[in-house]
């Protein structure tokens, strides 16, 4: 069951965050070096997405179509070659992810709002960024949701690279709540595909007529955060209406129950769905009531805060703030909220090479780089 609950980088302002953690348990050990914030990026125009290069680089997307390359020194290029984006509501130029073998291919992935006859949909395209960091080639798309919707609303959008080499994409309901039970559309499902955007041979719902064959589950109501365990599992952080923010545990083919039940109501006050369980649906591993609004989510396994391995890391876009859960098997519990001025409606949230935990303050149209209190 569920446990409640002007454009630069590398700034060099530097932020302690001493006293401004929330514990919902007592403080662990590692509480006692209150982490560093340094501002690496500013002046961002709805950042969405980020993603570390190698050399000490890092790219972010903004939502209204611009992809920029900061180089680690202070300097900042917008990238050319994006494909065409449909900016409009939550839609827009989303996810970007790095390909894991990037340092020698420089591939990456994007996500993206695409325009369709009658709205738009989630699209998920393949690049190669240039040897100086200023375009995209070899620009592919390689999954289009089929339909999207007319609505503005609920694109999800995180990409995952899986240990197999094999692609995660989140998608949310577009706003139609029964579509997310509707398997002849990928709305309100997370979908698994091949490098090359085929369908993998061990899919769940493979030769099922009337399903699509890239649905790896399904009865999601908008998952904004992505990201894999240790075990290489994907959990997904994922918005609920009024309450019932969820982190959920994916399972091979397994339905999450959207709109049939959820732990939150609808913003009318009025009962979502038959209630909070049903046979053949899954629980959520956590939720949040009321709603924090979650998006990014970081698995943390790093050597900079050893504390903290293991633990999930999902931004809050509503009360400006990271949370921190443990994991107990297939639940989660909030043990901590990192909060303070820099904090504003984190959108992305990612672990670097070094340990240190960068993430996206949409608020504040910046990314930090969180570091040891200790001097990392």
């Amino acid at each position: 069951m569920p446990v409640r609950g002007c454009l630069s980088a590398a700034l060099g302002i530097t932020l302690s965050i001493a006293g401004l953690f929330a514990y919902p348990k007592a403080p662990s050990a590692q509480s006692a070096e209150p982490p560093r914030l340094t501002m690496m990026a500013e002046g961002l125009d709805t950042p969405w997405g980020l993603a570390l290069l190698p050399g000490g680089g890092f790219l972010v997307t903004e939502k209204d179509g611009r992809l920029m390359h900061f180089d680690g020194s202070g300097n900042a290029v917008e990238v050319s070659g994006v494909p065409p984006v449909r900016d409009s509501g939550q839609g827009g130029l989303l996810d970007i992810t790095p390909a894991r073998d990037f340092a020698t291919t420089r591939e990456l992935w994007l996500t993206y709002s695409k325009r369709q006859q009658g709205g738009s949909g989630t699209a998920l395209a393949a690049a190669r960024l240039s040897d100086d960091g200023r375009r995209l080639e070899r620009v592919r798309q390689l999954f289009e949701a089929a339909p999207g919707g007319s609505g503005g609303r609920h694109f999800g959008s995180r990409v995952v690279e899986a240990t197999d080499g094999t692609l995660f994409v989140t998608i949310g309901d577009r706003g139609d709540r029964p579509s997310a039970q509707d398997r002849n559309l990928h709305n309100g499902s997370v979908i698994r595909i091949n490098r090359d955007g085929s369908v993998p041979a061990d899919n769940p719902f493979i030769g099922q007529a009337g399903i699509q064959p890239e649905i790896w589950s399904y009865g999601h109501r908008n998952p904004q955060g992505a990201g894999l365990d240790a075990a290489g599992t994907l959990w997904t952080a994922e918005h609920g209406a009024k309450g019932g923010d969820e982190v959920n545990l994916i399972r091979k083919g397994a339905n999450f129950g959207w709109p049939v039940i959820s732990y939150g109501r609808h913003y009318s006050g009025g009962k979502i769905g038959e209630g909070t369980a049903k046979e053949g649906m899954q629980q959520p591993a956590f939720y949040w009531d009321p709603s924090m609004a979650p998006s990014g989510l970081l698995i943390y396994s790093g050597d900079m805060f050893p504390d903290w391995r293991g633990d999930i890391f999902v931004g809050s876009l509503k009360f400006d703030y990271i949370s921190r859960l443990e994991t107990s098997g297939d639940t989660a519990r909030e043990v901590a909220q990192i909060k303070s001025p820099e904090t504003g409606r984190v959108r992305d949230i990612i672990q670097a090479p070094d340990g240190s935990i960068w993430f996206i303050a949409a608020g504040n149209g910046a990314v930090y780089r969180m570091s040891s209190g200790a001097g990392g």
